[in-house]
């Protein structure tokens, strides 16, 4: 089953072209991303399968139905938004209940769901509180809350992580993740963080100028990028010239020289970055190709500027499409 179906979507503002005819399916129960770098066309994707933007050509299908000129209320999606809209005069609890208010839910009926899905955010305890009286966090929590208790097949996330600390950004990472496979149903999440999406994603959909450029399981994209865009968007690659063609190899799979059979990559060393488990060297050739490796940090000492050659095994060499 497909909860989420794209047939040849575009979007237009005037003359430019924001989405570029694109075809998506989103499994039943999935947790999707969809990145890319700025106006790759990713927010306009979302915002057309809630309904906020109107398609210029092609079709939207949510569980089989077309819902193309649907308004939001009518297409069984609910939007997280990135900025969470939280009313400040309304405690978490009348927030998380509103939805239910413009349904016409009884008082009763409807603070008493709103405190089942405070409990299901871990926030029942505060559930009296102001938005102002709420950390970042926990106000990210009220929002989802908020887009829950419709109940709605589809969850629509716009970067809800981008306004978090790194700290708080895993743990929330942690709770999506846990929410979606608990309540079972699909979570389509914007980002431009490849990490985010690489801990997060059962679909990630890398988009580029209005157009998908690769989509596949996270594993997938970073072992056998489609080209050379998605290996240096995705990071962690080094993407070389191979006489006409181009290959991609994993910064974790190279090594300084050890005298083994192997490709080479020499040069010198344009920066040196301790990053506590591993360390990242960056090798610049005299034609000015960079190649980086990240090494453990048992590795000695290396200056900037020293003479460097970076070797990796042929077999992790990966082919891009031109």
């Amino acid at each position: 089953m497909r909860d989420v179906e794209l047939v040849a979507v575009t979007k237009r503002y005037g003359s430019a072209l924001a989405v570029d005819g694109i075809d998506l399916a989103i499994p039943e129960g999935s947790y999707t991303c969809l990145l890319g770098p700025s106006g790759c066309g990713k927010t306009s994707t979302l915002r057309m399968i809630a309904g906020h933007e109107m398609v210029s050509e092609g079709e939207i299908l949510l569980a089989g139905r077309n819902v193309t000129t649907l308004p939001p209320a009518q297409r069984g999606t609910a939007m997280m938004f990135q900025s969470y809209a939280l009313f400040p005069h309304l405690s978490a609890r009348d927030n998380v209940a509103f939805g239910l208010r413009m349904r016409g839910v009884a008082k009763a009926e409807r603070l008493r769901r709103a405190d089942e899905f405070l409990d299901l955010v871990h926030l029942g305890p505060l559930a009296d509180r102001l938005p102002a009286q709420l950390s970042g966090g926990q106000q990210q929590r009220v929002a989802l809350a908020r887009a829950l208790i419709t109940e709605p097949r589809v969850l629509l996330l716009d970067e809800p992580l981008s306004a978090l600390d790194p700290f708080l950004r895993a743990k929330m990472r942690e709770e999506l993740k846990r929410l979606q496979r608990e309540l079972g149903i699909s979570f389509i999440h914007v980002t431009h963080s490849q990490e985010e999406a690489m801990a997060l994603a059962d679909l990630a959909v890398v988009m580029d100028h209005g157009r998908i450029v690769q989509a596949a399981p996270p594993r997938q994209i970073f072992e056998r990028p489609a080209s050379a865009f998605v290996a240096r968007f995705i990071g962690g690659h080094n993407v070389l010239a191979r006489g006409a063609q181009a290959i991609s190899i994993r910064t974790d799979r190279c090594r300084l020289d050890d005298g083994a059979e192997g490709p080479r990559h020499h040069g010198h060393v344009r920066a040196v970055e301790y990053l506590g488990a591993a360390m990242r060297i960056v090798v610049v050739a005299e034609d000015g190709t960079e190649a980086e490796a990240m090494l453990p940090d048992s590795t000695p000492p290396i200056a900037l500027g020293e003479a460097a050659t970076l070797t990796w095994n042929a077999a992790d060499e990966h082919a891009l499409a031109a």
